[in-house]
């Protein structure tokens, strides 16, 4: 019988880029959670914060929020399904509660839909 896979450490660093996410309102980068991870752990660095996001996704308390043409960002799994506003200025990111509703109209004849992103652009509060 073979032995359990260990269980990843709960360290100082995968505490901070944790509480990092789940405090935030909008999806973040790996250099932001850098910079806020450091005000726990001075000594953090950006390899850390990578091998901390891996661990993460691969427990499933994270998600990866891939838009074209951007860097993936990362906020806390199990949140109600959402959409993303991204700020054509700051680059920042947000959530957007609520959808659309039903897609089927929009789909050809003959297709399936299986899940749906959609992402506005334009410019946030701080920029616009």
């Amino acid at each position: 019988m073979s032995e359990p896979a260990p269980q990843p450490r709960n360290t100082r660093q995968r505490t901070a880029i944790r509480e990092a996410i789940d405090a935030s309102d909008r999806p973040l980068g790996p250099q932001e959670l850098l910079e806020i991870g450091r005000r726990d752990v001075p000594s953090m660095s950006l390899a850390t914060v990578y091998r901390n996001i891996n661990a993460l996704l691969e427990e499933g308390a994270i998600t990866k929020v891939e838009l074209p043409g951007q860097p993936p960002l990362y906020e806390s799994a199990g949140l109600k399904h959402h959409h993303h506003f991204h700020c054509d200025k700051c680059g920042r990111v947000f959530d957007i509660e609520g959808c659309p509703g039903n897609l089927k109209p929009l789909l050809p004849e003959g297709f399936t839909l299986t899940g749906h992103e959609i992402t506005l652009y334009g410019r946030c509060a701080d920029c616009a």
